[in-house]
């Protein structure tokens, strides 16, 4: 992917090579752009290990300032962009075929023009996958990421042209149209707020999470990676590796038929719930999702412990495997698929109640969702909810998928781009305590004539932690009260607490309180607690990391208040 300006400083990357046919580009520009999962520019040069992996990554690793914030993006043009000129020489398709390494140069095409980008394959964020496109065209990668459609990438790219593409050969190429990978993506509810079309990320407006315990599938978040995948149910087939029995390979009718049916109510949240927070505080990167990136749905299928036990898991297994990994059946254009794992002990226990699900409450899976089977972890973030499953590996080493190997882990504020080094830090797995005001919104507006009002919102904590308290002040944290919880779709309902250590299913929490009598303005601030005595943080700084993700600080609202005009 090209969306880097060379910098000429990068000294730091050792001499490069230059080729009879390059075009020097001129002094050099950083830029930023959104995507998938890269909404912000950060630097530094571990780079290469924080992100290898760019169509096996995130899904669009965009933009990284690599002269260490130095230069920054102005209204005067520091860079001229080299225009298409009869001047520039004509290659043949067999020509740029023949510049597929580093020693030969690195050539790649784009709609007619042929640019000799060797020099920036060494400053690529995604490592050597860009060199999947050495010596052809880069219209069936940049089709996986809609982000490349944007002016700035088309500018970046230009620095590197070195001439045109010989007219029979893109007439060719022309011929042969790049299909758009997520053509045959789903349908989706309007009300979605969406933070990134392709591929499809988008949450409910907060105020319908309160209104349901049970999250419509419809409005359910939605977090993509890649490409919703089309499976046809009949010729499923989901591979189970690494036990003593070898390769059991089970078609969807095997799981409902074969094992028992168990139904879990359980929360799901992204680790990148509440994002927007932490770039209030300093620039992350990920998508800026606010704090709806969480829901809570009835999930029903095969218990994974039944199938591993059916596959050949037993005590001699026990003494070496640590992980089971999944595997999806999403690819990106190279056929590196979604993957993660989650520890041996999780997956065995009988109070895990890890599901391979193939019904969303009471019906099939929505392709969204994984259809036709997901993994649902209780109690894990949802990044480990493998969808669209179609290998599990039992295994003595975690997955080498990039998702689980140098993305989805937390960081000390004081770590950088710079200084990050992924194999550092552990996976996310448990969430921490949650919640968050749904209702009122930020910025509303309540009459003084109505005398009270009313806050609603959500709490859940990982692990199977319950919650068993959310404190609510109306004047920033210096006054409190209880919130009353829910655990139903019954108003007022009180259910009994689940067994320990198996809350898997958030809480949702009302309040209504007389509106202070002086007051033109109210803080809202909420703060769950869990059975552990977990709570949250009260600020963001000291919780801020680079990615964005484990946002819980206490969520505060503002909401201003309109005096009645009849009495003034």
């Amino acid at each position: 992917m090209l969306l880097l300006r060379r910098c000429h400083s990068l000294t730091r990357f050792g001499p490069l090579n230059t080729h009879s046919h390059r075009v020097a580009p001129a002094a050099a520009r950083l830029w930023s752009s959104s995507s998938s999962e890269d909404q912000k520019s950060y630097h530094g040069p571990s780079w290469r290990h924080a992100l290898a992996g760019l169509l096996a990554g995130t899904g669009a690793v965009l933009a990284y300032g690599l002269c260490h914030h130095k230069a920054e993006r102005d209204d005067t043009p520091t860079v001229q962009t080299i225009e298409k000129t009869s001047a520039l020489p004509i290659f043949s398709q067999e020509e740029v075929n023949t510049h597929r390494s580093l020693e030969d140069g690195v050539w790649v095409t784009y709609k007619g023009g042929v640019y000799d980008i060797t020099e920036f394959v060494a400053m690529h964020p995604g490592g050597d996958k860009i060199l999947l496109a050495a010596g052809g065209a880069l219209e069936p990668f940049w089709a996986l990421y809609a982000v490349h459609n944007q002016e700035h990438v088309l500018e970046i790219l230009s620095e590197y042209k070195v001439g045109e593409l010989k007219a029979e050969d893109l007439k060719k190429q022309q011929a042969v149209q790049t299909a758009d990978p997520y053509s045959s993506d789903p349908e989706r509810h309007p009300v979605l707020r969406i933070n990134n079309l392709k591929p499809f990320n988008a949450e409910p407006p907060p105020e319908l999470l309160s209104d349901s315990y049970i999250t419509p599938s419809a409005i359910f978040f939605k977090r993509n990676h890649l490409p919703v995948p089309q499976v046809d149910p009949a010729s499923y087939r989901l591979q189970v590796e690494g036990l003593p029995r070898g390769v059991l390979t089970m078609s969807l009718e095997d799981l409902k038929t074969r094992f028992p049916k168990h139904t879990v109510t359980a929360t799901l949240q992204c680790a990148g719930n509440r994002r927007s927070e932490m770039n209030k505080v300093k620039l992350v990167k990920g998508l800026n999702w606010g704090i709806a990136a969480i829901s809570n749905a009835k999930w029903s299928g095969a218990r994974l412990r039944d199938v591993l036990l059916a596959a050949g898991y037993g005590p001699d297994v026990a003494k070496w495997a640590v992980h089971v990994q999944f595997e999806g059946l999403d690819k990106d254009v190279t056929g590196t698929t979604y993957g993660a794992s989650i520890p041996l002990r999780k997956a065995v226990s009988e109070e895990g109640d890890v599901l391979l699900a193939y019904e969303m409450n009471g019906e099939d899976l929505p392709a969204d969702h994984g259809y036709p089977v997901r993994v649902v972890v209780p109690g894990t973030v949802g990044a480990r909810n493998v969808k669209w499953l179609g290998k599990i590996i039992v295994s003595a080493e975690e997955s080498s998928s990039h998702w689980q190997q140098n993305d989805y882990k937390g960081f000390s504020p004081m770590t950088d781009w710079d200084t990050v080094d992924f194999k550092s830090a552990p996976a996310i797995q448990e969430l921490p305590i949650q919640s968050a005001i749904t209702v009122p919104a930020d910025g509303a507006v309540v009459d003084r004539s109505l005398n009270e009002v009313t806050v609603k919102g959500y709490a859940w904590s990982g692990g199977g932690r319950e919650v068993v308290r959310v404190d609510v002040s109306l004047d920033g944290g210096k006054t409190w009260q209880v919130a009353q919880l829910r655990t139903s779709d019954k108003e007022q309902a009180s259910e009994p607490s689940p067994p320990p250590g198996q809350a898997w299913a958030w809480k949702l929490w009302e309040v209504t309180a007389p509106l202070p009598a002086e007051a033109q303005e109210l803080e809202i601030v909420c703060k769950a607690v869990d059975n552990s005595y977990n709570m949250q943080p009260d600020t963001v700084p000291p919780i801020w990391n680079l990615r964005g993700v484990l946002s819980n600080a206490w969520h505060r609202v503002t909401v201003k208040i309109r005096e009645d005009e009849s009495e003034e």
